[in-house]
């Protein structure tokens, strides 16, 4: 099917009815204003499906649509099927309603200007059913996104695999999947976009492999629909199963986009995916301190010992452990507004849920627009709620998944990887070591030591322990100026050592856990200036101090090739514990 169509998305088609009445709350809606609405209820928000030229219309920058779809395919049964009329019968009865030759359309166009793959389903023909022209479909517009070296949108919508064609029906769910993971192996970014309904063979395949997952509002997506899994099981669903909300809550999703904010933020994901160059020189561009354009005019970062050279009292000590915990210092979400553009943060492990004490997406760093990837923990902000609903930056389970996977994209898209630690340690509830919060870290930390693009970390406020060093297996290790960094918190140090909670204070000073400390230890590689009397008193400043050091240390780590990125940080680690500390 040719795509013809170049009017803006908000037109009104001259088939449209001229009164609609919205599926589910009945409101009767004037022809021309829903269609200006995207095909989106103003009374209930209810979004109404979309054919796949109307998909397309509505993503792709007017008039960059290219089809992908080839000419009109003879109908094809390969099992000679017939239920209550021949197969054959219902493809051609299908190509006759819908004006497609399968349920899915394909192309190559643009949103916002940056070229991008597209394949849009489309529900009218036979359910959106997956069979072997579909199957062949989406692996070619797979192929094309990988031949063009371009992004890959799947826009799904299906009931499931489709039964007239059996088992070759079923060999289509491995034929994408296979297609998703060329494109992973070329480092090419994917992304789904699931509406109301996908399940079946399509849910369990290409729907769900890509890298990030949106879905419009309401839309179900599912293996078993409901209505099987009722009758299977016997038992009453939860109001709004499948939904994409009830889907986002449990970490399946990374967001739910209404209709009319879709193409600004796959805009923002298409810009952030721009793979930056490396180059693996000898040397690269070591010591590299400079500050970028515009700087404060202070060293973004001190060498070792640069501060805190008074580490051995046990006040200077414990005066580093209160800054670092005050309320006020400014949270992983303060510094990304003020160091970040363009942020998209991406939510949910995809396995069990998703945890507020981990924030994480694409973004570009302020200033020089360099792609990142940015994970860091999350304590909420200065008030009790907001911090409990955070759950102190104490990561759960699901909380380092979701930073895994962050990192596994990272890796994929070529993007470096900038974390900001900030946590009393991990969750010590019974739900997450239920949950295996050990294995989790434990499986960041291997993760992160075999990621072949530069990795910053910067402890901003509180290390703590294992959940800190969860996220900071790095190139580059920075401290602020208050930060502390420890196996241990100075309290429970001082209750199995001293026997005694008051000799927290000097706990804290016999851990060694100031900046200065660390870094005259080799821990930290240096320590990022913080404005006077702390990041609390000044959230903009410590961020452009924050900002710079971190665009230093990308600038040092930028021209290393993932071969020297590895083997430079196996023996960071592998060297530590091997001298005796200073």
């Amino acid at each position: 099917m040719a795509i013809t169509d170049e009017r803006p998305p908000a037109a009104a088609d001259p088939a449209d009815p001229e009164w609609v009445r919205c599926e589910r709350c009945a409101a009767l809606l004037y022809g021309r204003r829903f269609a200006r609405a995207l095909r989106v209820c103003p009374d209930c928000g209810a979004h109404a499906r979309l054919t796949a030229a109307q998909r397309l219309a509505q993503l792709l920058d007017p008039g960059s649509a290219v089809p992908l779809t080839r000419a009109l395919e003879p109908l094809r049964d390969p099992l000679g099927f017939t239920d209550t009329k021949p197969y054959v019968e219902r493809l051609r009865a299908a190509r006759a309603s819908t004006g497609l030759d399968e349920a899915v359309l394909c192309a190559h166009g643009a949103i916002e200007q940056r070229p991008v793959v597209v394949a849009a389903m489309d529900f009218r023909f036979l359910g959106g059913s997956l069979g072997c022209a579909v199957g062949v479909q989406v692996e070619a517009a797979a192929h094309a996104a990988l031949r063009m070296r371009l992004p890959l949108l799947l826009v799904t919508a299906s009931g499931g695999a489709r039964m007239q064609e059996g088992a070759l029906s079923l060999m289509q769910m491995a034929k994408t999947a296979q297609a998703l993971a060329d494109l992973d192996a070329a480092g090419l970014l994917t992304v789904s976009l699931i509406t109301d309904p996908t399940y079946g063979g399509v849910a369990a395949s290409f729907a769900t492999l890509p890298d990030v997952l949106l879905a419009e509002p309401g839309a179900r997506l599912g293996f078993a629909g409901p209505r099987v899994i009722e009758q299977t099981t016997r038992q009453s669903l939860p109001e709004g199963f499948q939904t994409a909300e009830f889907l986002l809550g449990r970490g399946l999703l990374d967001d739910v986009v209404p209709r009319a904010a879709l193409r600004a933020t796959l805009g923002r994901l298409l810009r952030n995916s721009a793979r930056p160059a490396f180059e693996d020189t000898p040397g690269g561009r070591s010591g590299v301190r400079g500050l970028a354009p515009g700087g404060s005019g202070r060293s973004p970062v001190s060498g070792r010992g640069g501060v805190g050279e008074s580490p051995s009292g046990r006040d200077t000590a414990w005066q580093a452990v209160r800054l670092a915990r005050h309320p006020d210092r400014p949270t992983a979400a303060d510094y990304a507004a003020h160091i970040l553009e363009d942020f998209q943060p991406l939510h949910g492990d995809r396995l069990t849920g998703d945890c507020p004490a981990i924030l994480g997406g694409p973004a570009r760093l302020t200033g020089s627009g360099s792609p990142v990837m940015f994970i860091g923990h999350h304590k909420g902000g200065p008030a009790l709620a907001a911090r409990q609903s955070h759950h102190f930056g104490m990561a759960t389970p699901p909380g380092y998944r979701k930073a895994a996977r962050l990192m596994r994209m990272a890796a994929k898209l070529g993007l470096p990887l900038l974390t900001l630690i900030d946590t009393p340690g991990a969750n010590p509830g019974p739900e997450a070591e239920a949950g295996g919060q050990a294995y989790a870290i434990a499986e960041n930390l291997r993760l992160m030591s075999q990621l072949p693009v530069p990795v910053v970390a910067v402890i901003t406020g509180e290390g703590g322990s294992g959940g800190a060093l969860a996220l900071a297996v790095a190139d580059r290790v920075l401290i602020s100026e208050n930060g502390v960094y420890s196996v241990i918190s100075p309290e429970g140090c001082a209750a199995i050592l001293w026997k005694d909670p008051t000799a927290a204070p000097t706990a804290a000073a016999a851990l060694r856990m100031t900046a200065g400390d660390l870094a005259r230890l080799g821990i930290v590689d240096g320590v990022v200036p913080e404005p006077p009397g702390g990041a609390h008193t000044d959230h903009a400043a410590a961020a452009t101090l924050l900002g710079e050091a971190v665009t230093a240390a990308f600038e040092e780590l930028l021209p290393y090739g993932p071969e020297r990125l590895l083997g430079e940080r196996r023996d960071r680690f592998h060297r530590f514990g091997l001298e005796e500390a200073p």
